[in-house]
Parts: structure tokens; sequence; C-alpha cells
């Protein structure tokens, strides 16, 4: 088979190559396939496919009609898809036998087999592997000829170590598997019972964790010896002159180096995955063990088209600094122009307005003002207009002074002269 990657996909694209594997179709294989196991079958006789098709079509499709049909059209299907390989060479003058295809077998295996990756499995496939490698060394070693060379090492790289390094990836990848269950178990969990799942959730984390920790610590250590090991493998390949063995140590090489990257890569997934769950637990569980503030919000953001909420921010604006004025090297003078200080004082009239503003305030009063904008009305004809601004404040000192007030949040504004308005206070209804 070519490894060129766009010949094989210009193959398969020339070829049409297809899946189409529904419920029934993978039941029918898998018992196929177990039947096979049980009783030691090579092939199957169409017959024997008939009566398995119809055995788990009661199971799957009860109550279908035309089973038989059902059966030929889908073995023709699995043939189609290469499930299924005809064995005789009958043709089609009588019915053939039939056996599974590698692929139809990888896919049931696929369901069937649990390879979840242990510490037990790990440390028998490593101590394996080593051993494995070890007795290759030795042989490579003594290898003197080129049949040697192909028998003792090239042979055994390609076939016993190749099925003890996919037998780790698989199990790696059946270990992945299991890490994806355990998320969807602690999503399920978390989704049936809030608060009450928090410590099957943490058991859950500290196992997977543990267990990715002991297979890491495994990976590394078992690892650097097989690359060791390799690697005297392919300097004494080197040496020799077998270019072909050189191949095959680095292939072996690049897959133990894949193994190493799965291990440190998971490692780093998994963490970031824990502290998430973590943070989660901790931030929005046991914050809110009975769920409203979460379903609060998960109402608002569902009822949002019908009742929208929105956060209003306003920026506000920069301060505005004036620019600093740059000093200038040369100063001018400051030129002031001579003047006398000392003036004569001016003579002026004592101020009795003071005295005039109570007893005028107290005279609107008794004429029956009740509010400040009436006394005022009634206090600022008796002075000048020049003064009337300064009286107004004057008027509302004594006001408040010698009555008691009553003052609403909302004061209105009453005009009192021209040009002059003021808050209106009235007196309190003791007062009145």
């Amino acid at each position: 088979m070519s490894s060129d990657p766009s010949r094989l996909i210009a193959a398969l694209a020339r070829d049409r190559i297809h899946l189409d594997l529904k419920t029934l179709d993978l039941c029918f294989l898998a018992g196929l396939y177990l039947q096979a196991d049980r009783a030691s079958l090579a092939s199957f006789e169409e017959d024997a496919l008939i009566d398995m098709f119809e055995q788990v079509c009661d199971v799957v499709d009860p109550g279908a009609d035309r089973p038989r049909k059902r059966a030929t059209h889908a073995i023709q299907r699995l043939r189609d898809q290469r499930m299924l390989a005809r064995v005789d060479g009958a043709g089609i003058v009588r019915s053939g036998e039939y056996t599974l295809t590698r692929l139809a077998a990888a896919v049931v295996e696929y369901f069937l087999a649990d390879e979840a990756l242990t510490r037990e499995s790990l440390t028998l496939l490593t101590g394996t592997l080593r051993a494995q490698l070890a007795e290759i060394l030795a042989a490579a070693k003594r290898a003197d000829t080129d049949d040697a060379w192909r028998e003792r090492v090239v042979a055994p790289l390609r076939v016993t170590v190749g099925d003890l390094v996919g037998g780790i990836e698989r199990r790696q990848r059946g270990l992945d598997a299991q890490q994806e269950e355990v998320q969807g178990e602690m999503a399920g969990l978390l989704q049936a019972d809030w608060f009450g799942a928090v410590e099957r959730c943490q058991s859950l984390l500290d196992t997977t964790t543990d267990t990715l920790r002991e297979l890491n610590e495994i990976l590394l250590r078992d690892t650097h010896h097989f690359v060791a090991l390799l690697q005297e493998i392919q300097s004494s390949a080197s040496v020799a002159g077998q270019t072909e063995s050189e191949e095959a140590v680095q292939r072996v090489i690049e897959h133990v180096d894949r193994i190493a990257a799965w291990g440190g890569a998971r490692q780093r997934a998994w963490s970031d995955y824990y502290q998430y769950v973590h943070r989660y637990l901790r931030d929005v569980v046991r914050l809110d063990p009975d769920r409203a503030l979460s379903q609060r919000l998960r109402d608002q953001v569902a009822g949002w088209p019908a009742t929208p909420f929105h956060l209003l921010v306003t920026a506000a604006p920069s301060i505005r600094l004036l620019r600093p004025l740059e000093s200038r090297v040369e100063r001018p003078a400051v030129m002031r122009p001579r003047a006398d200080r000392e003036g004569s004082p001016d003579l002026v009239d004592p101020e009795e307005a003071g005295l005039d503003i109570e007893t005028l305030v107290e005279g609107a009063l008794a004429e029956g003002a009740r509010s400040l904008a009436e006394v005022t009305e009634w206090v600022l004809p008796r002075f000048p207009v020049a003064l009337r601004y300064a009286v107004t404040g004057r008027v509302a000192d004594v006001f408040v002074r010698i009555v008691r007030i009553r003052s609403t949040y909302e004061r209105p504004w009453r005009t009192v002269a021209p040009c002059l308005e003021l808050e209106d206070w009235e007196l309190s209804r003791e007062d009145e």
C-alpha cells in the first residue's frame, strides 16, 4: 500500500469508498463475529447468514415483513461496502460462502472490545515490548548476512513489536473514550442533582487524575528504555549497512515517540479540565446550591425577546487641561504707573437698612403675608432698584429667623420684581 497521503486519498475518491451502516447492519455483523469466535468458524454459508439475519431482525426489528428478502439486500449491501467477502469460486451457480473482512472485524471489535489502558495492562505490554527489543538487539549483534537481518531483526520489528505498539495505542484510544464518558457522566450528574453531585464529581476527577499520573510515569520511564534499545539496534544496522533495518527501526522509534507525546498531552489536557471543573464547582455550584441564580439567569436569557434588558454605560469625558505657558527667556519689565495711594476717605451716611428690613418684614407678616414671595413683594418697593438684590437676601434671612417655615422637595420659583425671582417658602401651619 502506498504511504503517500495524496495517492491514498485520490484512490479512495476514485473508488467512491463510503460506509453506511445502520443499527441492524451492525448487530448483524456483531452476531456473525461472535458466532465465528464461539464456534471457531472460518466462513459462513449463505443459509447461515440468512438465519443469523432473521434472528437479529427478531430482536432489533420484530414484526418486520419479508426478512429473507431483507437479508439478501443486507448481504449485498455489506459486500458492496467491503464488510463481507465471498470466499468460494462457484460464482452465481450456487449459494456461496462468506467471511468477515478485516474492516468488519475492526468495526465490531471497536464496539465489543473494552481495551482500557490500566496500570496492569500497560506494565504487561511495556515489559513484553522491552524483552522483545532486547532479543532483537542481541540478534542484530549476531547477524552477519542479509537474510539473518531480514528474519531476526526486520520481521520481528514489523510484526511482534508492531503488534505490541499497536496494542498500547489501542488501549490509549480506549482510555480517551473513557475520559469522554467520565466528562459526560459528570455533566449528567450535575444535570440530575445540582448540589448533590459535587462529591461524586470530585471522586471521578481524583480517580482519573491518579490513573493518568501513574500511566504517564510508566510511559516516561519505559519509553526512555525503548528509545535507547532502538537506537542501539539502529546503530548496529548502520554499521552493517542494512538500510531496510534502519528504516524499520526508525518507524518503531516514531511510534514510541508518539506514545510518549500522547501521555504528556493527555496529562496537560486533563489538568486543564480538572482546574476548570474545580472552579465551576467552587464558584457556581457551591455558591448557588438551590440553582436559583442560574435558573433566573436562564429564564432572563430565554425571555429576552419579550422583555429585553440592557447594560447602559456613560463614558465620562476626559478632563480638559490647559496647555502650560512656555516661559520666555527674556521677560519684559513690569512698568506700573505711579499713583498716590494715600487717598482721602469718603464720607457716607450710616446704613440703617438692616433695622428697617426687620421692621418691614414684621409689618408684612402683620398685614397677612404668608410666604417669602409675598413678604419680599411687600418690602422691595420701599428700596431703590440698585439695592433690591441685596435686600432680597436680607429679607430671606430675617424671614427664616422670626417665623417657622414649611418647604417641600420641589420649591416653586416666583417673580417678586422685574428681573428678580426667588424660591418661595411658606409659613408652617403653626404660624398661620
